[in-house]
């Protein structure tokens, strides 16, 4: 690994040659395309989106059209991870009730077609963001982004899982013990050194968890980078990478992404985004508070309780993908180039979850 900084923006923005390993079979793609999705036709071209850390994401570009593939890696996986069906499901549903999501066109099971299932999708034109701070924007627009922001994810965790029929995808009881016990478990698997606070974090979250009496769609992922924002509004195009997309608890999600205002810093700029440290008013940024009151208060909570708890929670989640992506590296499974880099986050974010578990000890 060097000592270079790594710069977001330029580092997961666009896309790539593909490497050898994640290469497609380009005529039994176009075959497939051909068949299977209304109004393709012409020749493609292929290439991989730089942005994606688990399952790989390509650009497809036809004669007068493009579309985005998104597939699960080869090699050897976790069990239950990368799960594109389910991906490709959630999509569907909250499509069909205009929540701002790229139109999912068709799923394949076939290994043969590409070696993997995929699904395929509209490709949105818009910008992402890759730093939390959005700089080079005016300061109002980036008032209006957060805000949009906000109201996105009120709007995702405020629709009822059975209305858009999707009652039956994911066990809403027990969720937070699920999870731990889930992200307990890939850790494991992903391990590569000794790390105290994950071993007291595996030890306490267990017997210190929230109840919840909300069960609601999550995201899993949820942050600005995963936004698309149109090209000449603030407006909010299309919410992406729903590889973690569940039944569960909505606040558990919603503090996934209140991460960003207490990040850890990393030299090297791996890891996430981070607002830490940041002038906000200056920048036009809410603080935590404020952009959790805009939350309850659009959700119909009078408060987000337990927050010391959640952060820990959502701290060590983290903590135990990104030593996945640390464990794919190891395999050689890896689809990110700055892989290595994203490793060395893992113990700066178990000490921060640690020191959220002591908050809420003392309370």
């Amino acid at each position: 690994m060097t000592g270079r900084k790594l710069d977001r923006q330029a580092a997961f923005s666009g896309t790539k040659p593909i490497p050898d390993h994640l290469l497609l079979n380009v005529p039994r793609l176009t075959n497939w395309l051909t068949q299977n999705v209304e109004g393709f036709s012409g020749k493609i071209s292929v290439t991989q989106f730089k942005g994606g850390q688990s399952n790989p994401t390509y650009l497809i570009e036809a004669d007068d059209k493009s579309y985005v593939l998104r597939r699960k890696p080869p090699g050897n996986l976790l069990p239950a991870a990368h799960a594109v069906d389910r991906e490709f499901r959630v999509q569907q549903a909250l499509w069909r009730e205009g929540f701002p999501i790229a139109k999912p066109f068709a799923y394949c099971a076939d290994m043969a077609v590409v070696g993997t299932p995929f699904y395929v999708m509209e490709h949105i034109q818009g910008r992402i963001f890759w730093e939390p701070h959005i700089p080079d924007v005016a300061r109002p627009d980036r008032i209006a982004i957060f805000d949009a922001m906000n109201k996105t994810i009120a709007q995702l965790h405020l629709f009822d899982p059975a209305n858009l029929g999707i009652s039956d995808f994911g066990r809403p009881e027990n969720y937070l013990a699920r999870q731990i016990k889930r992200w307990s478990g890939a850790y494991r698997a992903s391990e590569t050194r000794d790390i105290a606070d994950m071993e007291r974090l595996m030890a306490w979250l267990p017997e210190n968890l929230p109840e919840s009496d909300r069960t609601s769609i999550v995201h899993g992922d949820f942050r600005l980078d995963n936004l698309i924002i149109a090209p000449n509004s603030q407006d909010i195009l299309a919410v992406l990478d729903w590889e973690l997309s569940t039944l569960g608890d909505p606040i558990a999600d919603f503090v996934y992404h209140l991460m960003t205002w207490l990040m850890p810093r990393s030299e090297l700029g791996s890891g996430t985004g981070s607002l830490l440290g940041l002038n906000l008013a200056e920048l036009g940024i809410p603080k935590l508070e404020t952009y959790a009151e805009a939350y309850a208060a659009r959700t119909g909570l009078k408060e987000l309780p337990n927050l010391d708890v959640y952060l820990a929670y959502n701290f060590f989640r983290l903590a135990a993908i990104l030593q996945g992506i640390a464990g794919r590296l190891r395999d050689g499974t890896a689809t990110n180039d700055n892989a290595a880099m994203m490793g060395t986050q893992v113990e700066p974010l178990a000490r921060v979850a640690w020191s959220h578990a002591q908050k809420a000890k003392n309370l």
